[in-house]
């Protein structure tokens, strides 16, 4: 395995990169996490590892000094979301998806219960982040991703979540907006069931603020040669 200590890191790039730690397993996920902190900035935590360990996640990625991206999409009336989103901001979360699906109202409650939990925490609010369509989809219609830019800065989002294609829309729409692109595949690299993919480069140069990378660095021989020539590639 190769050496963290061998390559330098690019901090710019490193700013710009999130770890996808999609297991079920929190004693997996840290040793990822400590392999490949020089590399990545985030940490993302989704469905599969916080319904396997919940909460402790966020607790333990934070300690290794990661800002926690919190992959949940939340998507249901807009109570239940603002009570949901008013738990997970007390958390020390940076980042909460929700599904932008769920229109103006929804994303707004999610919005005042992120403050709210984060405020009663002594914490800064994670940004609020809504997700236009999942990158495996394929067959979304043109104008869905527009409409929902448009709902996510109405109902006072930070941020997006949006394929690398749909960053011009994000752009148009609401510049403001935080763009997060996941799909992230490196040149020549396995797109698995990712339809809606762009390389890094290519997804940088059209905008992207955070980049999702996951499989191809979790899942490489080494990991961090991955992470490394991934960087290197940015730099």
């Amino acid at each position: 395995m190769t050496d963290p200590g061998t390559a330098a890191t690019t901090p710019a790039a490193r700013d710009h990169l999130a770890l996808a730690l999609d297991v079920d397993d929190l004693v997996l996920a840290m040793r990822l996490g400590r392999q490949l902190q020089p590399y990545f900035r985030v940490a993302k935590v989704g469905l599969e590892l916080f319904s396997a360990v919940g909460p402790d996640a966020i607790g333990a990625l934070t300690d290794l000094g990661y800002d926690v991206f919190l992959d949940l999409k939340l998507h249901d009336i807009p109570t239940t979301v603002e009570k949901t989103a008013r738990v997970l901001g007390s958390l020390g979360a940076s980042y909460l998806t929700l599904h932008a699906h769920g229109g103006v109202p929804m994303l707004r409650a999610g919005v005042t219960g992120l403050a709210e939990g984060a405020a009663n925490a002594g914490l800064e609010a994670p940004m609020a982040l809504a997700v236009t369509v999942l990158s495996s989809d394929a067959d979304a219609p043109a104008h869905i991703v527009p409409k929902r830019v448009m709902v996510a800065a109405e109902a006072g989002c930070g941020g997006i979540v949006c394929s690398a294609p749909d960053l011009h829309d994000v752009h148009e729409y609401a510049p403001r907006l935080h763009r997060v692109v996941p799909g992230i595949r490196p040149a020549g690299a396995d797109r698995n069931d990712q339809a809606r993919t762009a390389t890094p480069r290519e997804a940088l140069d059209a905008g992207a603020d955070l980049l999702v990378i996951g499989r191809p660095v979790t899942l490489a021989d080494d990991p961090v040669a991955a992470a490394q020539a991934l960087l290197a590639d940015l730099a």
